[in-house]
């Protein structure tokens, strides 16, 4: 089973008897128990800073500050479905698309850590743009970013690599600290973000993305996943991106 979390309060929902209800008795795929009973919120005229209040004290009980606490909160609960609105991703489309290689920095993370303060993620874009490392990149085919998920432990739940960089050759001789990453041919499932600031649009993003999955007949390869900057991001706060999730098939 994909991750999935409460599209209300941020709950990962692993197991059927936390998700919630609908009218007709059945499951909710997209809330939790604790917040949606036959249809309805339990707590219709909640806030999202009310939401933020109720759940500090259940992440200080799992060993964060307030202030660590507060700080996750208030960056992830805007991106859920609840909060943000019911606007949507476009429909994704399949493509099939040849090995190609990255040229980037890379550091190895989880989605676990990426709630904390100490996500690495990040810092990593921040690293790449102030220190330049994109003009560090030996002969690149194209100007277009690259984010890619590669190199997963234990699917969605374990560690991965994430790369930052520009489409490249294997080949090339790297200056020290870049790495080559070359993903195999596969079948992608594709997914375009809505349009806003690119922070929070590719969060949202990847939330609507592991649900779309949980109800999806398709299932995620884990060969590699990438997600691509170009023109469309020239303007930071009113971004688009693809996101390319790799299938079995």
């Amino acid at each position: 089973m994909n991750a999935v979390y409460c599209q209300s309060c941020g709950m990962p929902m692993n197991e059927e008897k936390i998700f919630g209800t609908e009218k007709d008795e059945g499951r909710s795929r997209e809330y939790c128990v604790y917040c949606y009973e036959k249809g309805e919120f339990k707590q219709p005229n909640m806030t999202v800073e009310d939401m933020i209040d109720l759940c500090v004290p259940f992440m200080k009980e799992d060993g964060k500050s307030e202030e660590e606490a507060r700080t996750i909160l208030t960056n992830f609960l805007p991106t859920l479905k609840r909060w943000s609105g019911n606007s949507k991703m476009n429909e994704p489309v399949s493509i099939e698309k040849e090995a190609f290689t990255i040229i980037g920095m890379t550091s190895r993370t989880s989605n676990a850590n990426e709630m904390t303060m100490d996500a690495k993620i990040p810092q990593m874009w921040e690293k790449y743009y102030q220190q330049k490392i994109y003009e560090q990149i030996p002969n690149p085919e194209g100007a277009i970013t690259y984010g890619l998920y590669s190199d997963y432990l234990d699917g969605v739940n374990g560690e991965y690599s994430m790369t930052i960089g520009l489409q490249g050759s294997a080949d090339s001789s790297l200056p020290e600290g870049l790495v080559a990453k070359t993903i195999p041919a596969a079948k992608y499932v594709v997914f375009t973000t809505e349009k806003g600031p690119i922070a929070q649009i590719v969060i949202k993003a990847w939330q609507q993305i592991w649900a779309w999955f949980e109800q999806s007949d398709f299932t995620r390869a884990y060969t590699g996943d990438f997600e691509v900057y170009d023109e469309r991001c020239a303007n930071p706060l009113e971004a688009q991106v693809d996101i390319y999730i790799a299938i079995k098939q």
